[in-house]
């Protein structure tokens, strides 16, 4: 495939549902990407992936889009040793703290991006290739002004669909009681998914989503959190 650059209007102006602020690095978080990067880190190119050749193996993989400070992926990605599993963060601090997790846990199933999700699916994930797409807690954009911004929206969910293969889940968690009924709205009219847990209907967390320390004091505030996850039909 090309090299040249993606010149996609829709992609290029389209509004982000991140802001890109510029954290320093702590001297691990940098360490951990000098030695780790060169074995785990991917760089955006206009190339579809490999999958079976990235890992050197068949196995289900997962892409978890804004994994934050890395924990959670980290966490599944140990428990879940069968599985492959990519991650996308924009912020680096959090790359280089998930590359720490990796190189201390001796993980060997995770590949990074340092990249926007948009861009990375479009250019760089095989259609019809991963067994569920994680969405964990993204920026909730609380005023109702910036509600554009939020990530899920139905154009959003079409482009998840068609890199998730048949039968394949789509899960997201937030912690805004507002932003979770978005995400029912736009997923219950979403052409080709179905709700697996019935229409209009959240889903208790998974044991395979780690529960967060943030969530656990908000679970002892007695804050709410909701799960949804839509199974991909056709």
């Amino acid at each position: 495939m090309s090299e040249t650059k993606n010149e996609n209007p829709k992609i290029t102006h389209r509004i982000k549902s991140f802001v890109l602020r510029q954290g320093r690095l702590s001297a691990a978080q940098k360490s951990a990407i000098e030695s780790q990067w060169p074995e785990f880190g991917l760089e955006l190119k206009n190339q579809l992936l490999d999958l079976t050749g990235l890992f050197g193996r068949e196995a289900p993989t997962i892409l978890e889009i804004g994994f934050g400070m890395g924990k959670s992926l980290a966490e599944m990605a140990e428990a879940n040793p069968d599985q492959n599993y990519i991650g996308i963060e924009v912020h680096r601090p959090g790359v280089g703290a998930l590359l720490k997790l990796v190189e201390e846990k001796g993980l060997t199933n995770i590949r990074v991006f340092n990249e926007d999700a948009y861009e990375v699916l479009e250019r760089m994930i095989p259609e019809n290739s991963l067994a569920a797409v994680y969405l964990f807690f993204p920026d909730p954009w609380h005023k109702k002004r910036h509600h554009k911004r939020r990530i899920v929206q139905p154009e959003f969910a079409q482009k998840i669909r068609k890199h998730i293969k048949i039968g394949g889940q789509f899960h997201m968690a937030t912690d805004w009681e507002n932003y979770a009924e978005h995400m029912m709205e736009v997923m219950s009219h979403a052409e080709g998914y179905n709700n697996i847990s019935g229409t209009g209907e959240y889903t208790p967390r998974p044991d395979y989503r780690p529960l967060t320390k943030f969530e656990a004091r908000g679970h002892r505030l007695g804050h709410g959190v909701w799960d949804l996850i839509f199974e991909r039909q056709s």
